[in-house]
């Protein structure tokens, strides 16, 4: 609820005050695809050639309430679904909730937090009447400038599958459509329309479809194919992607719908597995589609059989009535397009608290040599223009396609309007007191004025960002993707400046993804904290990190290199895309090849120490490339102050097997309390312990000598046991 009159403190309180109408929420028990494949045989079975294509196609952009809307049809009925942006958030809404990104929901590395969220995201895309839910995005940070890796987990395939499973059965417990997207291979922003991702099977298997094979185990109602090419063919009529792995191999029954025009024929598209086109036109407002008439023509003259445009609207059907969407759904209440007129309905409720404690949870505390938590100070420097909000207005570049003020979510498709934005200023002045004497210097440009608001200050926290987004959205020379990895606004010179300047000094970092750190030996820097994009809570979040409200536990789900030339991979701008790291991805490449990183995947420090010990093993090996192995640590709380830890396992395959050095396999959150230890257990099944084989074209578990390792990161492992199979 945006009240521009009111302060974002003012609305916040309003908010908690309950004073704002309740909002349609439900546990659906859902139907099994058995028993939905046969309602909806029966409802498309008395449909014409024409009712059924009407299902498939999209009524064009802009020409309905919703970014994405079917036609609907008469004798017998089916409704118009809609289907809407974005995965952290409703898109084009008013009154919703502006959450923490994709990107901070995998760095809690946290299961329920992440389910919760996917519940509390299902609550609101129902209560304004969205049948489908435009995520999660579950691509990879193959390379750290890439302008949407911020949507997703991060570059590992694991952590990304967590992602997608927790939140897809968070949104579907309330009836909505989930949809992973986007299916495949699509790690950048350039060409992205043109240029082909080419990669061998094992890769393929191994990383990129990893996370979607765990959202088709969670049960997903949609899968969106992506706009590149994949070894040569266009996602969205590749049919070895869509019909023999993803419909063959994965069993997937829900239907594939297509990125906002990345469909790109009628016949390769529907024959080789596409079932829905999206928004429907060519072009946006050019009154054609590629399927529609010209499907229903396609199908008249044997192109594509009946019998195939049946099953296009058969899955599309039955995934609707798999989620119980027939009766007592709420209507439409958005106007994507016209938003002051857009219908009220209210569907924030308390989510807020979930976005600040998820905000915080997210938090890497990746340096700290005392500075934090924050004790008692009389004084408080705050430096950068990320410290405060944009001037403009909080809403006033359309998708957040701008980087003025402080940063919290990257921009694109992928957002969505805040109902109020707690920045860094105002968060920490409210937790801190009016007794402190705070100064601040907000021009990125001006050093000296910089310096001399530090100087005498107890504390000076400086910050800075870094941005990215999708493709159609320019900022500052950027166009989706990012051209350095440089911070943004002069952010190493004013780091600098104010370390020079106070001998206490915390940088605080609010990126897409990794950025250089020059300054990161300065003497005086004594801590570094990595909020990511942490949503409209950011300042109330972050505070209650600095302060020690909340034990920081939050951990890295991506590398951050010493320098630039360490990763493997960059931004290609050729019209063919060779995956040439293979399965060395991120972390895997480091350890590798040896790099020392500035920061490892997995890293993040707490307030308080833990101690590992006593691991133990029982691997056992049955029929039918089965196997089990379950593994126990003791995690002990060995410091003064009650915390969670990550407990991270990550797996060293038999050298023949020709994997990475070490994969990530497992994780568990442990809240312990100080001086108390708790028994953390893990299990690996045959998907965990498989590789690819490409000569059966099917999953084994090799023979010889694994390494189970448990640790606080990629780099920090405590205890290591072997076993064989």
């Amino acid at each position: 609820m945006y009240i521009p009159s009111l302060s974002a403190v003012a609305v916040a309180v309003l908010i908690a005050t309950n004073t704002v109408l309740p909002i349609a929420e439900a546990k659906v028990n859902l139907r099994s695809w058995d028993d939905a494949y046969a309602k909806a045989k029966v409802l498309v079975d008395q449909m014409s050639l024409e009712q059924m294509v009407n299902i498939t196609t999209g009524v064009g952009w802009q020409n309905g309430p919703c970014v994405g809307n079917t036609y609907a049809i008469k004798n017998p009925d089916f409704p118009s679904l809609c289907l809407q942006d974005a995965p952290l958030g409703i898109r084009y809404g008013k009154n919703v909730t502006s959450g923490v990104a994709g990107i901070n929901a995998a760095a809690s590395f946290d299961r329920k937090a992440i389910y919760e969220r996917g519940v509390y995201l299902g609550k609101e895309f129902r209560g304004k009447g969205v049948h489908v839910m435009l995520g999660p995005a579950i691509n990879f940070m193959r390379t750290p400038e890439g302008g949407r890796g911020w949507e997703s987990g991060g570059e590992d395939p694991y952590l990304t599958g967590v992602l997608g499973t927790e939140t897809i059965l968070g949104v579907q417990s309330q009836g909505v459509i989930a949809t992973a997207k986007h299916y495949i291979l699509n790690e950048q922003e350039m060409n992205r329309t043109t240029e082909s991702s080419d990669v061998d099977e094992r890769t393929l298997h191994e990383i990129y479809l990893w996370p979607f094979a765990r959202s088709v185990e969670a049960g997903v109602g949609s899968i969106m194919c992506s706009y590149n090419k994949a070894n040569g063919t266009y996602a969205c009529e590749n049919d070895y992607l869509l019909n023999t792995v993803l419909k063959g191999e994965l069993g997937f029954k829900g239907f594939v719908q297509s990125d906002w025009s990345a469909t790109m024929s009628t016949v390769p598209s529907a024959n080789h597995g596409l079932d829905m086109t999206m928004p429907g036109d060519i072009v946006y407002h050019s009154n054609n589609s590629y399927f529609g008439k010209n499907l229903t023509a396609a199908v008249d003259h044997g192109k594509v059989s009946k019998s195939r445009a049946t099953d296009m609207a058969t899955r599309i059907v039955a995934t609707w009535y798999r989620f119980k969407q027939e009766s007592g759904y709420p209507k439409v209440a958005l106007d994507s397009f016209d938003m002051k007129n857009s219908p009220y309905v209210n569907v924030q409720a308390d989510h807020y608290k979930l976005v600040r404690e998820m905000g915080a949870a997210s938090t890497v505390l990746l340096k700290n040599d005392g500075a934090l938590p924050v004790k008692s100070v009389k004084s408080v420097a705050f430096i950068g223009s990320d410290a405060a909000n944009n001037p403009k207005g909080i809403n006033a570049c359309e998708d957040h396609g701008c980087d003025d003020g402080t940063l919290v979510q990257g921009w694109g498709s992928g957002t969505s309007d805040f109902p109020y934005l707690i920045d860094p200023i105002t968060g920490i002045k409210n937790a801190l007191g009016k007794k402190v004497n705070y100064k601040q210097s907000l021009d990125d440009w001006d050093l000296e004025a910089a310096a001399k608001a530090a100087k005498d200050a107890d504390i000076a926290f400086v910050f800075s960002n870094s941005d990215s987004g999708e493709q159609y959205i320019t900022v500052d020379g950027n166009v989706g993707d990012r051209n350095n990895l440089s911070l943004w606004h002069n952010g190493d010179n004013l780091i600098n400046a104010v370390a020079d300047a106070n001998k206490n000094t915390v940088v605080v970092i609010h990126s897409v993804g990794a950025v250089l750190m020059p300054w990161i030996d300065h003497p005086n820097i004594k801590a570094v904290v990595w909020p990511g994009l942490p949503g409209q809570e950011s300042g109330n979040s972050l505070a209650d990190i600095l302060t020690g409200k909340v034990n920081p536990s939050g951990r890295l789900p991506y590398t951050i290199a010493k320098k630039a030339s360490d990763y493997n991979a960059k931004i290609d701008s050729s019209a063919k895309i060779v995956y040439k790291e293979k399965l060395l991805m991120g972390y895997k490449w480091f350890d590798a090849q040896n790099i020392t990183p500035q920061f490892p995947f997995g890293h993040g420090l707490s307030y308080t120490n833990f101690t590992y010990s006593n691991l133990k093993l029982k691997a056992k090996k049955g029929h039918n490339n089965k196997a089990k192995v379950t593994a126990s640590v003791v995690v002990k709380n060995s410091g003064s102050l009650d915390g969670a830890e990550v407990v991270q396992a990550y797996l060293s395959f038999p050298e023949s097997a020709g994997e990475p050095p070490k994969v990530l396999r497992g994780f568990e959150k442990v809240l312990i309390k100080k001086g108390k230890k708790t028994t953390v257990k893990f299990t690996l099944g045959s998907t965990e312990l498989s590789i690819w084989d490409i000569k059966s074209s099917s999953w084994v578990i090799p023979s010889g000598q694994f390494t189970l390792h448990i640790g606080a990161s990629s780099r920090d492992i405590r205890q290591s046991g072997s076993f064989t199979l």
